[in-house]
């Protein structure tokens, strides 16, 4: 056992190295040295600027890195943290007068930033401190080469949305994690099961990121409304094939529903996913079974949701009172749709409590 306390030191110091050599801004002090930006006039580093919000830049290569922010400071403070587009890492956290607390977590950095057909958007990485009242007294961002993957295929309603009020459950997913473990969301607007394969930057990108034990989601049937029964199965199955092959673990996850009710107050048909050609969630979840691949049945967790919140109060889950959009999510909605998603990963034991904040 005393032989291991010299390698953690090495490790340590190699990872400070490394920082350094990477121009990473390493803010934390002890908590008497270290000061929110508006505490006692004191200037935000050469990466931060502003107050409300924080706003900070780092230039590193596409990778995975794990951020670890000391909040708060002397005054009250409520802060949440977002990353590169748009994306919820740490919901509104409050800070108490002259407490702190740390909060740490993994950001998958990529090119593109958001969905995978935008542009380049920015290179580098990209945090926001945001809030009522925000408060950020210390930040360390260090590599994070071998942490485990959640890779994310799917369409509008999971991808990293650029535009406020759209969000994806995909770029909401991030802030119920800790660090340990990134999301890399490859979700894009308008794919549909083939159009995803078909598209080198979507499917074969996502593919080429596996590695053993990753877990990839996939969650496409949107805009499948015209794919046969039969090709929605051959192109799921490829998908799956392709990811055991790389060592990866696929789970297919069934579509959030859309928001349409018949007069008795349930859903209808297109809101299911029932098109002219098959019942999608059915014959997904017949090919999950058929091919023994993990089942995310989000499609019957949302449809229980939306039910049971009925006509009125289920349009705050989608942009009905914005421009009456009933198949794109708000950004609560998306929240509790990735709520859901995670509640199941982690009851069927595929993604550890230990990651999820």
């Amino acid at each position: 056992m005393p032989s291991s306390v010299p390698r953690q030191r090495r490790a340590a110091r190699g990872t400070a190295l490394l920082s350094a050599a990477l121009g990473f801004a390493t803010l934390l002090g002890t908590p008497a040295q270290a000061h929110s930006p508006s505490d006692q006039g004191q200037a935000v580093p050469s990466e931060c600027s502003g107050t409300s919000p924080v706003v900070c830049h780092f230039d590193v290569p596409p990778g995975n890195y794990t951020v670890s922010a000391l909040l708060g400071g002397s005054v009250p403070g409520s802060t949440s943290i977002s990353a590169e587009a748009r994306r919820t890492m740490l919901a509104e956290t409050p800070t108490a007068a002259g407490r702190r607390t740390m909060r740490s977590f993994t950001v998958n950095v990529r090119d593109p930033e958001g969905q995978p057909t935008d542009p380049a958007g920015t290179p580098g990485l990209d945090i926001r401190f945001e809030g009522a009242a925000p408060q950020l007294s210390g930040l360390k961002v260090t590599p994070a080469h071998r942490t485990p993957q959640i890779l994310l295929a799917g369409d509008s309603t999971v991808c990293d949305q650029w535009y406020i009020p759209y969000a994806g459950w995909g770029q909401e997913l991030t802030q119920f994690l800790r660090r340990g473990i990134s999301v890399a969301n490859y979700a894009d607007s308008g794919e549909s099961t083939q159009s995803f394969l078909d598209n080198p930057v979507l499917f074969e990108a996502l593919e080429a990121r596996i590695r053993r034990g990753d877990l990839v989601l996939i969650q496409l049937a949107h805009n499948d409304k015209t794919t046969t029964a039969a090709a929605y199965r051959a192109n799921l199955t490829a998908m799956a094939e392709r990811v055991t092959a790389k060592g990866g673990q696929p789970v297919f996850v069934t579509p959030i529903v859309r928001r349409r009710f018949n007069s008795d107050g349930t859903l209808n048909d297109v809101a299911l996913h029932v098109t002219g050609q098959a019942n999608l969630p059915v014959e997904m979840r017949s090919l999950a079974q058929e091919l023994d691949v993990p089942l995310v049945d989000l499609t019957a967790m949302s449809q229980e949701l939306v039910e049971r919140l009925g006509p009125v109060e289920s349009r705050g889950i989608y942009l009905t009172d914005v421009n009456g959009d009933n198949t794109h999510t708000s950004a609560y909605g998306a929240t509790q749709y990735a709520a859901l998603v995670l509640g199941d990963l982690k009851a069927q034991r595929l993604v550890p409590s230990r990651l999820i904040r």
